[in-house]
């Protein structure tokens, strides 16, 4: 896939500004970095999980940015929450996780923030953070926005999860993806922070059963 260069530029400077912010002194030079994981956003089995998913929780991440202990902790572990991503495989949150460990520090970012970060990523794993988690509360709630979005927006984003998983037989994904969609419907609440939910909750919800029956008929 290849990369949409203006919002990659525009995301690379983000990088830049959130690692400086987070260092708050001189270091390695973030830009490299943030080719590193721009280039793993794009690469080519990704359908969903690119540089445009990249940038829409990162916006996302703006618009709750009062309800984060460290928002610029939460913008790096958005950088990361997907950096390694197969769909044949089940561990890209760990990978991703120890991604972040490896990079951060090479940074000059320090070692709590770097394993807040780590944290934070495996966290994507379930999406259900512990109460009073703040910064896990606003990362989840911004990867899982997009299930709140429009109907047009929701079946685009499906469409793409199931391109991603095109090597999957079809009763297969049908019954799989059943089981991602049963487990989020019984979670409490989908979205934790109260704009998230005030915002997203109830569509994200019809959303996700509508798909259900879809995939059950």
């Amino acid at each position: 896939m290849a990369h949409n260069w203006p919002m990659s530029g525009e995301l690379r400077d983000q990088w830049i500004r959130t690692v400086s912010r987070v260092r708050g002194e001189p270091g390695p030079d973030p830009g490299p970095y943030a080719d590193d994981l721009l280039a793993r956003w794009s690469e080519p089995q990704r359908r969903y999980h690119t540089v445009t998913h990249l940038a829409a929780v990162l916006d996302r991440l703006d618009d709750l940015a009062s309800y984060a202990d460290d928002i610029d902790v939460v913008r790096l572990a958005a950088w990361f929450h997907d950096a390694v991503y197969r769909p044949d495989r089940s561990e890209n949150e760990e990978r991703s996780a120890h991604l972040a460990e490896r990079a951060l520090p090479e940074l000059g970012i320090g070692n709590a923030v770097t394993e807040e970060v780590a944290r934070l990523v495996r966290l994507t794993f379930t999406h259900n953070p512990e109460p009073g988690d703040r910064n896990g509360e606003v990362l989840c709630d911004a990867d899982l926005a997009v299930l709140g979005g429009p109907p047009v927006v929701y079946a685009a984003y499906a469409a793409e999860i199931r391109q991603e998983y095109g090597f999957v037989p079809e009763a297969d994904f049908r019954e799989g993806r059943a089981g991602v969609l049963r487990e989020l419907l019984d979670l409490p609440r989908l979205f934790r922070t109260p704009l998230g939910h005030e915002r997203w909750e109830r569509t994200a919800r019809h959303n996700l059963r509508g798909e259900l029956e879809l995939l059950t008929l």
